[in-house]
């Protein structure tokens, strides 16, 4: 985007003081929202296209640190290249989606045995013509699609784009999406699963969203009484449906938004500044109900969804001599419910550090092998179905890393029925509890959205041992922490070893108890 451009929606905006959407605007859910431009230019630094210039060389001795403290280098050879690896999206197949931050994806399956560390890259089909976006809007749909909007770069130049792509995983087969007619500049846009499974869109500069109809792929105008733009804040999926955010643009006020009405109220004031260069960390509902928000600042918060107020939480810690923050970064929920981030000095300055916040207090962990390289921007974390983290940061090395946690059992999904004798090549009805766990369990600042509030099927061959992945498809529910009855289908594969086996379903990397079934 230009000065003269970016200037010219900042004098409009400020001329104005309230808009209303045109009589040829689409329908909308609840009453119209305003639709202009509120991003706060002469405040407003893009996010880098690329990780900090490497000042720092790797030693053994550091690789050696970093395999003690649990991480893992991923055996194969990584195809991603000078492009490096970047958001990674788990499947509904066990598999995982990792984009080289352009036009094409690779998909990383696990060997025979479950084990990502020894899986296999495969290349997956390329984005559509002219696409190859950096921080954009991300989600696996219900139906077990992947859907991306936008893209603040595009094969690394500054776009603000509001191209999108859908994939199919059956047909491996990207086909393009119109964006919302009237969100022009989707770029880093923030975007959720609501628990009904509809996709809500924003996009980087505007106080209205967008919901999808996926049947004709077309788009419903939602999101009235925003207070501020969607501009750099992420989106956290409630026990209660609702959608929490803590504002950027309008700071220190918060959020939430209301799926019956499509309207957006207030969910009260942050104790502290979270923002530094119009910049936030990553929120990230745990099991017991709060959600804690990383600040750009030293600063931290926690809202609790059961009483709705919020307090402040312990500051980031000073490590070797720097305060730290995250200003754009990842967070992961770990399977015991503690949060793993990636944290460092200042905005988009490296090196990283790795955290993990138990509700209580700050911890260091190992760091992955380039941390002194990287920032926190740069890093993105994923939970896996073993409830490892895999790890990227915008290089051609990918990490894994194996916390040293047990489970939370009582948060585990628990199957209620399932046909005990399964046709390989066939597809069968599942149904349990707390089938979508207790958080979309993985966040960033705002894009690079790769929530996996949704059932896996692991089978187990009990001669082998060898696992197999039943692709999961049409979950009945997508919100979270609910001890609701859900169902979802599964694919049983044409490959998959027959005989007894083991089932189970797994929600944000925590399995359940094994039902015992017989494959032929």
């Amino acid at each position: 985007m230009t000065i003269l451009y970016r200037l010219l929606l900042a004098a409009a905006f400020i001329a104005a003081t309230s808009a209303t959407v045109a009589s040829a605007a689409p329908l909308m859910r609840g009453a119209a929202p305003s639709v202009y431009s509120t991003r706060p230019f002469m405040r407003y630094q893009p996010t880098p296209p690329r990780p900090p210039a490497p000042w720092y060389h790797v030693t053994i001795a550091d690789v050696m640190r970093a395999r003690a403290g649990g991480w893992q280098q991923i055996n194969a050879a990584s195809p991603f290249g000078a492009n490096g690896a970047g958001t990674p999206m788990l499947m509904t197949d066990g598999t995982v989606m990792v984009q080289d931050n352009t036009s094409n994806w690779f998909s990383l399956s696990p060997d025979k045995n479950g084990n990502y560390v020894r899986g296999t890259w495969t290349q997956k089909a390329s984005l559509p013509a002219g696409y190859g976006p950096l921080y954009f809007a991300s989600a696996v749909l219900a139906d077990g699609k992947l859907i991306i909007n936008g893209g603040e770069y595009n094969f690394f130049h500054g776009a603000e784009t509001n191209l999108g792509a859908i994939y199919d995983p059956i047909a491996d087969a990207w086909t393009s999406v119109s964006p919302p007619s009237w969100l022009s500049e989707i770029g880093d846009a923030s975007s959720v699963v609501l628990a009904d499974g509809t996709y809500m869109l924003s996009n980087c500069c505007f106080t209205s969203q967008a919901l999808l109809n996926e049947g004709s792929m077309t788009w419903t105008m939602t999101g009235a009484g925003k207070a501020g733009t969607n501009s750099e804040e992420g989106w956290t999926l409630l026990p209660n449906g609702k959608v929490l955010t803590a504002d950027v643009s309008a700071a220190p006020n918060s959020e939430h938004y209301n799926a019956n009405t499509g309207s957006w109220s207030s969910s009260g004031t942050v104790p502290v500044n979270l923002i530094n260069q119009f910049e936030i960390g990553p929120q990230m509902l745990r099991p017991d109900g709060t959600v804690f928000v990383a600040g750009a600042s030293q600063h931290n918060a926690i809202y609790d969804s059961h009483t709705r107020k919020w307090s402040a939480a312990p500051d980031f810690p000073v490590v070797g001599g720097r305060q730290l923050e995250i200003a754009d970064g990842p967070a992961a929920l770990l399977t015991n419910g503690d949060v793993l981030m990636a944290a460092s000095p200042g905005v988009y300055k490296p090196p990283a550090t790795m955290l993990v916040f138990d509700g209580t207090q700050f911890t260091n962990v190992a760091d992955p092998p380039n941390a002194p390289n990287d920032s926190s921007f740069n890093i993105r974390l994923l939970v896996l179905p073993t409830g490892q983290v895999l790890e990227t940061d915008g290089s051609d090395d990918v990490e894994i890393y194996t916390p040293r946690v047990a489970p939370d059992r009582s948060i585990a999904p628990a199957v209620s029925t399932v046909p005990t004798t399964l046709t390989h090549g066939n597809t069968y009805t599942i149904t349990g509890i707390r089938f979508n766990g207790f958080s979309q369990a993985n966040a960033y600042g705002d894009d690079a959205q790769s929530a996996t509030n949704y059932p896996l099927v692991r089978i187990k061959n009990l001669a082998t041992g060898h696992v197999f992945y039943a692709r999961t498809h049409d979950h009945s529910f997508m919100g979270v922490a609910s001890q609701a009855t859900v169902s979802t289908m599964f694919d049983v594969p044409l490959s998959i070893e027959l005989g007894p086996s083991a089932l189970e379903v797994i929600a944000n990397g925590i399995h359940s108890a094994p039902v015992g079934v017989t494959i032929d």
